[in-house]
């Protein structure tokens, strides 16, 4: 069959296309020309004179020795390096007052002009760029730098001319051959495609896809895409929302599941480390009970046995105080008692604590200090732990002997502590999540240093509830660690220091009654013979009712009371005495394994003039029977 004969209007719609097409690309080549050669021209000019103000500010600072000296040979000297830049054609130096001093050329150059030009910057002429610049220091003008370079713009524009005209004349090639056969392509089965189309709408099939550019056979076949498209665009955008939805739920759920098997390694991490540092002081503690025991034993084997005990159980102390600090952190209930208080304090504090360490390791530590005493509204004890706790880690990561910095400084209206070591510094890796719970930079078996890995969370937590931050800082391994500590100072310089709010017990006689209520028979034992070597009369109960039975017969002067007794809490049986006319002036003391602010509070509505946390040492003892009352973090 012979093809249908197509419409007058066919050879019309081919003209326009074919019009359309080339004056579509004559038109976009043609602002795309203008555009590239104004920017080029506009670009060359700023980075050329960008460049040659550069050289000669270089210049200026390079020259201003010589002409303070008045050394021209210097000068020249610090010019001669311009023959490298083949297109400054000259430099010069002149004075103050206008006279040459130095110069620079290319052979065949123009010279200088021989005074110095009145106008300054740079200016652009005859082909060529000229900058005039000042050389100053300390404020005193000491001379100008004349520099000198070819402008070759024309020459750039020259050649980009050329290249956009050979692509104009390409591109208008092809946009023809592609118009012919764009002609060829849609013209002829135009009216076919009209029909069909119509088809489609009455069928919903959207796969066909026509654009609008006239009122003649095309926009008929645009009216009727049209319909198509109102369908085809809401089923694409529900496909797509629906797929959008999906992708973020997978990444959420891909987020959710790395951050599970994260938390998982950290906390097997986390319980092997536990493990292993706790096992490390029982070990000794059993080979020293072993060598207690035995017969005969030398008295200084012993005393050597007794030190490494106290070292060991200092340890153990000191790893379940960060479990403690864990949980008030993982359950935001780490809380500060902020007071008026000075910062050389809370500093002598922290390296008191941290000195034992530092001399054993051989390392020389140095605290810098403001010259004037500085103020800080904070919790004294808990800074000097974060203190203790960056001296602590600078002592135990530098090699011996090593040097440790500690300097204080007002910056910005506040405080900024900087502790600085020498040691195997932090890896770049590690830096961004050195502060993260239980991260080590070391997690070899073989690792040097023990530790649970909470130290740098816990003092993070405890400077930002003091309104300041935290930030570490290293240049790698072996090269150190500075570790910023920056903090508001207060705002009452006066040292007008606030009361410590603790409750103060009278300073009882020499020889004391002292009754000691605690379920665990053998801390209430070595309790007891402890404060009778000390020349106290003690009395022992294991539960509430025998303590009432003991105190009303004994009447102790200190009543030392297990919170967690048996039957009858510590609260319970504080109530019970205090209500007692024998015991009503008595001293309670609280003594429990709970250390928490909540358990503290109940401690003093009980009725309890002290709450001490378990394990309990005899110095704290000897503080509250001293009558100095003392509340450990």
């Amino acid at each position: 069959m012979p093809p249908t004969p197509l419409p007058a209007t066919a050879d019309s719609i081919g003209r326009k296309l074919t019009r359309l097409v080339l004056a579509t690309t004559f038109t976009a080549l043609f602002v795309a020309a203008v555009a590239l050669v104004t920017y080029e021209a506009r670009t060359y000019r700023e980075l050329w004179v960008s460049d040659l103000t550069t050289q000669a500010e270089i210049l200026a600072r390079s020259t201003a020795p010589a002409l303070a000296f008045e050394d021209p040979k210097s000068a020249a000297a610090t010019l001669a390096p311009l023959q490298e830049r083949d297109n400054i054609e000259t430099a010069a130096i002149f004075r103050p007052n206008g006279e040459l001093f130095a110069i620079y050329s290319q052979p065949d150059a123009e010279l200088p002009p021989p005074a110095l030009p009145r106008w300054r910057g740079y200016r652009i002429e005859n082909g060529k760029l000229r900058v005039l610049h000042p050389v100053a220091e300390n404020h005193e003008q000491l001379g100008f730098v004349y520099l000198q370079a070819r402008y070759e713009l024309w020459g750039r524009i020259r050649d980009y001319l050329l290249i956009l005209t050979a692509v104009m004349l390409a591109s208008l090639l092809v946009a023809l051959s592609l118009s012919s056969g764009l002609k060829r392509a849609v013209t002829r089965p135009i009216i076919a495609l009209t029909e069909a189309t119509r088809r489609v709408v009455a069928d919903r099939d959207f796969s066909a896809r026509v654009a609008k550019t006239s009122d003649d056979e095309v926009g008929v076949l645009v009216d009727a895409f049209n319909a198509m498209l109102v369908e085809v665009g809401e089923r694409a955008a529900a496909v797509e929302a629906s797929n959008r939805s999906l992708q973020a739920e997978t990444e959420e759920r891909r987020a959710a599941e790395a951050a599970l098997r994260d938390a998982d390694r950290r906390k097997d991490e986390f319980l092997a480390t536990l493990a292993h540092e706790l096992r490390n002081p029982l070990a000794p503690m059993v080979n020293a009970v072993a060598i207690l025991r035995r017969a005969g034993t030398d008295p200084q084997v012993a005393a050597r046995a007794h030190d490494m005990m106290e070292r060991q159980l200092a340890q153990m102390v000191r790893l379940v105080d960060d479990l403690l600090d864990v949980a008030r952190i993982t359950t935001g209930k780490l809380t500060v008692r902020r007071q008026h208080t000075e910062l050389a304090g809370i500093i002598q504090s922290a390296v008191e604590t941290v000195r034992p360490l530092i001399d054993a390791r051989g390392h020389q530590l140095e605290v810098v200090l403001p010259p004037k005493p500085v103020f800080l509204h904070a919790d004294a004890t808990r800074l000097a732990q974060v203190f203790s706790n960056l001296l602590n880690n600078a002592a135990k990561y530098s090699e011996k002997p090593g040097r440790i910095r500690l300097v204080a400084d007002l910056e910005d209206g506040g405080l900024a502590v900087r502790v600085s070591d020498q040691g195997v510094g932090i890896p770049r890796e590690i830096l961004p999540r050195i502060f993260d719970m239980f991260a080590q930079a070391d997690h070899s078996i073989e690792r040097r240093q023990s530790g649970l890995g909470v130290g740098l969370t816990l003092a993070r937590r405890l400077v930002e509830l003091h309104e300041g931050t935290l930030e570490a800082q290293s240049e790698g391994p072996g090269r150190g660690s500075t570790f910023a500590v920056r903090l508001p100072i207060a705002a009452d310089q006066n040292g007008r220091a606030s009361a410590q709010g603790n409750a103060a017990v009278p300073r009882p006689a020499e020889k004391l009654r002292i009754l000691l209520v605690d379920d665990n028979a053998d801390f209430a034992t070595s309790m007891s013979e402890l404060l009778e070597s000390l020349g106290h009369e003690v009395r022992v109960a294991h539960d509430a009712r025998a303590g009432v039975a003991v105190a009303q017969q004994f009447a102790p002067d200190f009543a030392f009371l297990d919170i967690g007794l048996p039957e009858i809490s510590g609260y319970q049986l504080a109530a019970q005495l205090r209500a007692a006319p024998v015991t009503s002036k008595t001293v309670l003391v609280a003594v429990s394994g709970w250390g928490q602010e909540r358990d503290r509070e109940r401690s003093r509505e009980a009725g309890f003039a002290m709450h001490l946390v378990k394990p309990v040492d005899l110095e704290q003892v000897q503080s509250v029977l001293n009558g100095i009352v003392r509340n450990p973090s």
